[in-house]
């Protein structure tokens, strides 16, 4: 009997655990904006940039796309993306994807993805500007 075979006879729900987990590295693309909610909660929305290396053109210039992401992080996670954290600085981040949707009050739909921060750490060195200051 195959793994195939086996897999046949075991419920689907037995096998496939469902995951919703994020990882990025990236570059801050702003600072964070960073408030506190009527309870004294601090929520810190941020920008992060990763680039995807998309080989090279007809010139030999490397080539590479953008992708912008929302992060969102929640108490001393927020106060210390607040107190540390700049634009263009290095940073590794981890959490969970999460939907926001709402009506406007002219009747359009929108949706927003962000990341629920669970994890954020500094890599690499200070930016160079930001050393200076």
């Amino acid at each position: 009997m195959g793994s195939r075979d086996i897999y046949a006879h075991v419920k689907f729900s037995e096998v496939i655990s469902m995951v919703n987990k994020v990882f990025l590295i990236g570059h801050l693309a702003a600072n964070p904006e960073v408030k506190a909610t009527p309870k004294g909660t601090y929520v810190a929305n941020l920008r992060l940039a990763t680039n995807t290396y998309l080989g090279k053109d007809e010139a030999g210039n490397s080539k590479e796309e953008t992708e912008f992401h929302r992060l969102v992080a929640f108490g001393k996670l927020a106060e210390f993306a607040g107190q540390y954290l700049k634009k263009g600085r290095a940073v590794y981040a981890e959490g969970r994807l999460r939907t926001n949707k709402w009506e406007d009050t002219g009747g359009q739909k929108h949706s927003r993805t962000e990341v629920v921060l669970s994890e954020l750490q500094f890599v690499g060195q200070k930016p160079k500007e930001a050393a200076a200051a």
